[in-house]
């Protein structure tokens, strides 16, 4: 058992010391997409953390050479992530999915997007009418707080 976790543990450095990518051609999109959601919030995490209090003690210079450093770290975890052969397969399966969708023309959808907004609306106004219905009922019986 503990020569399996030394051995998965080896096998996450060493790939995440690779510069090649797995699988180049196949799932693109979603490894592109997934990079891009995780780089963001790398990228937001080391702009909040800029913003906090005990950053702020720190001279400017340090300040953005750790900033810097740890985006450059974080993106390049974000980078390798998606290309972990466990991880990638999962995209590149998520992409060969959502090939097999049938989307609906846009005129399809502003149709069914009307039906949902006006089956909204006329809930929202039952339930107001409910609402305003049983106030009135309770402030006539003398219970309303």
């Amino acid at each position: 058992m503990e020569r399996q976790k030394t051995t998965a543990t080896r096998s996450l450095v060493a790939d995440l010391f690779q510069f090649q990518v797995y699988k180049r051609s196949q799932g693109r999109i979603a490894r592109q997409v997934t990079f891009a959601a995780l780089a963001s919030a790398i990228l937001i995490g080391v702009w909040r953390l800029l913003q906090m209090t005990f950053m702020i003690q720190l001279s400017t210079g340090v300040r953005y050479a750790l900033a810097l450093g740890l985006a450059f770290v974080g993106i390049w975890i974000a980078f390798r992530v998606v290309n972990l052969p466990r991880f990638a397969d999962f995209l590149i399966a998520v992409e060969a999915e959502m090939n097999k969708v049938s989307w609906p023309s846009s005129s399809e959808l502003i149709r069914a997007s009307i039906v949902v907004m006006m089956t909204i609306f006329s809930l929202a106004f039952i339930l107001f009418l409910y609402d305003t219905i049983w106030s009135a009922f309770f402030r006539w019986l003398g219970v309303h707080a």
